[in-house]
């Protein structure tokens, strides 16, 4: 439970075992005769850990090179069936304070008197923290469809690519679609986000058209379908947001740190 939580706080794995390192030291050397609730207590120490480690990221941010984008996560190392990752990579947008209420409140249930002590603002102050991270998620609303769907989407997306069928390839794509790619500064990538479906075609029908010789891994990351994508040299993870029945966000992890927990 704390660990999936380090995880929605932060959309980083790495991140999130730092944060549940540092809790448990604190736990270890914590005078625990008036804990009553230790679930309570430790969720109150691993969400003000997370906080801490988004503002100093921010900071972090500023330097890095290109989109930032979160760490997918397999199953086996957190509970994301119900965290898409594009909502995930939506929430990027939200403050620390937001994103921290939102999760407790949305995906922990916890008041908002409990969350105003964690996060050290009233309650008052949570509620609108609240309300305006709600609203920020829910600007470009995302339909999650069937995992047939979206394997279809996917499969055909990449087999368009591969051949070169540019006509093909943009008939999957929506009006709205939004490519993002995260290389760290290690991996060559598009360095900003790519809109249009003549452009998001044109970019990987070259990619994967010039270069055949890939190949493909299927898994399943935040609870949905996703592709390892490898080539001789280098590899990346290919995932994708659906809605009405098209491709509208198309998000690739290539930063060697970012895929190497699921591959």
């Amino acid at each position: 439970m704390l660990f999936g939580l380090a995880y929605r706080m932060l959309g980083s794995l790495h991140d999130a075992e730092d944060v549940l390192q540092e809790a448990y030291l604190r736990w270890a050397g914590a005078d625990r005769s008036n804990v009553e609730q230790p679930r309570r207590y430790l969720t109150r120490v691993v969400a003000r850990l997370a906080v801490d480690n988004l503002r100093a990221r921010q900071a972090r941010r500023e330097s890095y090179f290109g989109e930032w984008l979160p760490e997918p996560a397999p199953a086996e190392a957190v509970d994301t069936t119900d965290l898409s990752y594009a909502v995930l990579h939506l929430m990027e947008q939200l403050t620390p304070p937001q994103r921290a209420v939102y999760v407790l409140h949305t995906a922990f249930d916890l008041p908002y008197e409990e969350i105003a002590e964690i996060i050290g603002r009233t309650e008052a102050d949570c509620r609108q923290l609240h309300h305006r991270a709600r609203e920020a998620l829910t600007k470009s609303p995302r339909f999650t469809p069937a995992k047939e769907e979206h394997e279809r989407l996917l499969n055909g997306f990449v087999a368009a690519a591969r051949d070169g069928d540019l006509a093909t390839l943009r008939s999957l794509l929506h009006a709205d679609v939004v490519s993002w790619s995260d290389g760290g500064g290690r991996v060559r990538t598009a360095i900003n986000p790519i809109y249009t479906p003549a452009k998001v075609a044109r970019f990987f029908g070259s990619i994967y058209a010039r270069t055949p010789e890939f190949s493909l891994k299927r898994m399943t990351l935040n609870g949905e379908p996703a592709l390892l994508v490898s080539y001789p040299a280098s590899r990346h993870l290919l995932l994708i947001d659906a809605a009405d029945g098209l491709i509208r966000g198309i998000y690739v992890v290539a930063n060697p740190d970012k895929i190497l927990t699921v591959t």
